[in-house]
């Protein structure tokens, strides 16, 4: 599977940046639709800012790709979990004394947007809508079998 990595024009940069913002929207409104904050805006923001820094070593001329865009490629893995860290909220009982976690789920799909985002850039258009759909299903689909087993508590 081989892919034009470099967009052969400005207008195909474009359309990469506008499929990582229809991926991003379709998550994100998946968690809008949950009533969660990070909803579709920040979804497809995330997304289309995930893409722009993968294009941009792609676009400037005399750059070594490989490398540029793989050091891309880490910055926004490791800069993107400083965003889905302000989506994971941490709480204590005071019954059990057992600490509540509210957010993980929202800020690993934050993190994924911003993977699926960085694949539009690179125009791998299989893996970007195979990617959505596997992620919409985890989203949607192992809630209802999360429901279905009880969760085992150690103690």
């Amino acid at each position: 599977m081989m892919t034009d990595l470099v967009p052969r024009t400005e207008w195909h940069a474009i359309l990469r940046l506008i499929v990582a913002a229809l991926a991003g929207a379709a998550i994100g409104w998946n968690r809008q639709m949950k009533g969660k904050p990070a909803g579709l805006r920040t979804h497809m923001l995330v997304s289309v800012g995930a893409a722009l820094f993968g294009l941009i070593p792609l676009l400037v001329a005399g750059s070594d790709t490989a490398s540029t865009l793989g050091r891309a490629i880490q910055g926004v893995a490791t800069g993107i979990g400083f965003l889905g860290a302000g989506e994971i909220i941490h709480h204590v009982r005071r019954e059990p004394e057992q600490p509540l976690v509210y957010g993980l789920t929202s800020a690993a799909a934050i993190w994924l947007t911003a993977a699926i985002g960085m694949a539009a850039a690179c125009g791998l258009w299989v893996i970007t809508a195979s990617t959505v759909v596997l992620a919409l299903a985890i989203l949607s689909g192992a809630e209802r079998l999360e429901g279905r087993f009880p969760p085992h508590r150690q103690g």
